[in-house]
């Protein structure tokens, strides 16, 4: 098609340009915040997916793609060969995050935002597409069912099949991550994205974990502190330095990772980290057997991680073990050289026992400069054990015979007192809750025609069998 090519900077300039004037009319400092966080991540893929359309990488689509920035602080600058992976494994088209958060607000108010927002996209996409040698009519089929797409979202209704951004033959292909970009899918994830939880959901769903005061008062304390570092550097005021790194402190069962969960998904919408994603491992999934795999088995595990938050459980397992051949140290080498390198895109969170994490994080000047935040997690005690335990009978759709619920308050202040160090909290309650389930199930299915009464219920015989058995008094 006879297009004239766009130089990068001219497409630079119109995308700053129409970013600035669609942002100025979010009246929300929420949705403005997001719209501004996801923008320049969003539009970069979608240049990526468009050009995977066309005849090929040029310079100029490599200078077009690092002008797609519409924030003070540039990201590293892509380089040629990186743009053609990034191209050749470009993601699906999926719309941004805060844009269902946009066009539900939309809904009932008479605003047009989201409608606006499929405007600036009918300008930007094409735009991009001019910046390769010769504009394909694919690409602007692709460009136009994306604007498509987004329309049918703004008006709550789905695009026609034959609207919709249509994927290249040879099926979808995973995405690649290149040196500026850390949100991209593999195509099956990024077809079938579901919204990302808003802040306010991460929020109150920290806030409805069972217990854990200390600890939602730490993260509350964390997240107003990151959140008006980010309103400082909107407003180019100075900025200290600050480290995410985190040392999770307490004994097992105490909701470290269920934390650790919370506090990725949240650190990514308020725009710490681009895709927000826990990866958990411990020793074993790091250390391998032999001179120099280590730092191979750590870095895929890393790069898993890029974009989130890595969750190290027993980390202090790490620690060199002395008269032996202990690969742990070039793990450790290997996760501290990664949080140097990848600050905008990694968190890592370490976690263990107290006395054994504070000595493993002493022993290592390099894990001591990094780490220098710590969350501590109390033990549950009895009425928090309760609370947990009658939050998973009510998951799963069991109830509790009066009698039984008289015993249990008893029951669990005893379990608490009487903790020894090998105590695992929550999952004493888990484990306790199997046991009930499999006994109730015994008995249930003596009944020769148990009703959903009888289904739902655990009875004090359960419990006092249950008893039986953990003390070996069994007939």
């Amino acid at each position: 098609m006879g297009r004239e090519t766009i130089s990068a900077p001219v497409i630079g300039k119109k995308y700053r340009a129409a970013i600035a004037a669609y942002s100025r009319q979010l009246s929300g400092g929420h949705l403005r915040l997001s719209f501004q966080q996801e923008a320049d991540a969003f539009f970069r893929r979608c240049a990526l997916a468009i050009w995977a359309r066309g005849d090929g990488v040029t310079e100029n689509q490599v200078d077009a793609y690092n002008a797609i920035c519409s924030g003070e602080n540039r990201p590293a600058r892509i380089l040629y060969l990186e743009l053609c992976a990034a191209v050749a494994s470009a993601p699906p088209f999926a719309p941004p995050g805060f844009f269902s958060q946009l066009a539900a607000a939309d809904r009932g108010t008479g605003r047009r935002r989201a409608e606006q927002f499929c405007e600036v996209c009918a300008v930007l996409l094409p735009l991009f597409a001019a910046a390769a040698e010769r504009v394909s009519r694919e690409m602007t089929d692709y460009a136009a069912g994306c604007v498509a797409q987004l329309r049918a979202m703004a008006a709550g209704t789905d695009a026609p099949a034959a609207d919709r951004p249509q994927e290249r033959s040879g099926g979808a292909r995973p995405a690649a991550r290149t040196a500026t970009e850390g949100t991209e899918q593999t195509a099956p994830e990024a077809a079938q994205e579901k919204p990302q939880p808003t802040l306010e959901e991460l929020m109150a769903e920290l806030d409805g974990l069972c217990g854990l005061e200390r600890v939602k008062k730490d993260v509350r304390s964390l997240v107003n502190l990151v959140k008006i570092r980010k309103l400082r550097e909107r407003e180019g005021l100075p900025v200290p330095a600050m480290s995410l790194h985190l040392v999770f402190m307490g004994n097992p069962g105490t909701g470290k990772t269920t934390v650790a969960r919370l506090l990725a998904g949240i650190y990514r919408a308020i725009g710490v980290l681009p895709k927000g994603q826990l990866v958990e491992v411990d020793r074993s999934g790091l250390v391998a057997g032999y001179v120099g795999q280590t730092a191979i088995q750590t870095q895929k595990v890393l790069q898993s991680a890029m974009g989130g938050v890595l969750f190290i459980d027993e980390a202090y397992t790490l620690a060199s073990q002395p008269g032996g051949n202990d690969f742990g140290q070039e793990a450790i080498d290997t996760i501290l050289k990664a949080m140097e390198d990848h600050r905008d895109e990694l968190v890592v969170i370490v976690a263990g026992y107290s006395n054994l994490m504070m000595r493993f994080i002493h022993s290592n000047p390099g894990l001591e400069s990094r780490f220098n935040k710590y969350i501590y997690f109390d033990d549950y005690d009895g009425e928090e054990l309760l609370g947990i335990f009658r939050s998973v009978c009510k998951k799963n759709g069991y109830t509790l015979a009066p009698a039984l619920e008289e015993r249990l308050p008893a029951f669990f202040c005893t379990l608490y007192e009487e903790r020894d160090d090998n105590f695992g909290n929550a999952r004493e309650v888990r484990n306790l809750f199997e046991r009930l389930v499999s006994i109730q199930s015994d008995r249930v299915a003596q009944l020769e025609a148990p009703g959903r009464e009888d289904l739902m219920c655990i009875a004090e015989a359960d419990f006092e069998r249950a008893e039986q058995e953990e003390s070996g008094e069994e007939d």
